[in-house]
């Protein structure tokens, strides 16, 4: 498997799951190559494209409300031929999808954490996983109560990614991220 570099993504003005903590959120999900997915507030599509590219014989849903970023989603798609992939316009926290799921990622919620948790577990396949990212303390304390309120046994790990830049070696930092990974808890 290769894991598609942030430089290849088409970015425009949306926010991007930057290479690191995206390789580390799909190696959470444990994707199949037959795997339905969904991808919720997809910016960019990164995370969408690159479950394209584990799970070659499955199905990706992505779904995002944005304007610039369905254009930026569109144009990805385009570029890494990704004919496995469904892009949703909409809000998460309204829809009423059908399908059910191998591995959720939520990326983006807009204030509507909570509620996005509860639909979406319920789309859930028996042994599925869902795995979130946060910046904010805020929105990962309201994720993993939500979770837990909801019978699910979670895991959280920080990431911070420095990146080298100019001749003198100097690090850089990204913003930490969390990426929790949530499964429903056997009764």
């Amino acid at each position: 498997m290769r894991y598609i570099k942030d430089e290849e993504f088409i970015r425009g003005d949306c926010p991007m799951t930057k290479e690191e903590v995206r390789i580390l959120s799909i190696a959470k999900l444990e994707i199949g190559d037959g795997d339905t997915l969904l991808d919720v507030g997809a910016g960019t599509g990164s995370i969408s494209i690159q479950m394209c590219k584990c799970a070659a014989k499955g199905r990706i849903i992505a779904i995002e409300k944005e304007d610039k970023a369905l254009k930026v989603l569109k144009q990805n798609k385009a570029k890494f031929k990704t004919d496995n992939l469904e892009i949703i316009e909409g809000d998460a926290s309204e829809l009423d999808l059908k399908e059910s799921f191998n591995g959720i990622f939520i990326g983006g919620s807009k204030g509507s954490i909570d509620k996005i948790i509860k639909i979406y577990a319920k789309k859930l396949k028996k042994d599925g996983i869902m795995v979130l990212n946060f910046i904010t303390i805020n929105n990962l304390y309201k994720a993993l109560e939500t979770l837990k309120e909801i019978n699910f046994e979670t895991e959280c790990i920080e990431v911070g990614v420095s990146r080298m830049k100019g001749k003198s070696y100097m690090m850089l930092s990204n913003n930490p991220i969390f990426i929790v990974t949530g499964k429903l808890m056997e009764v």
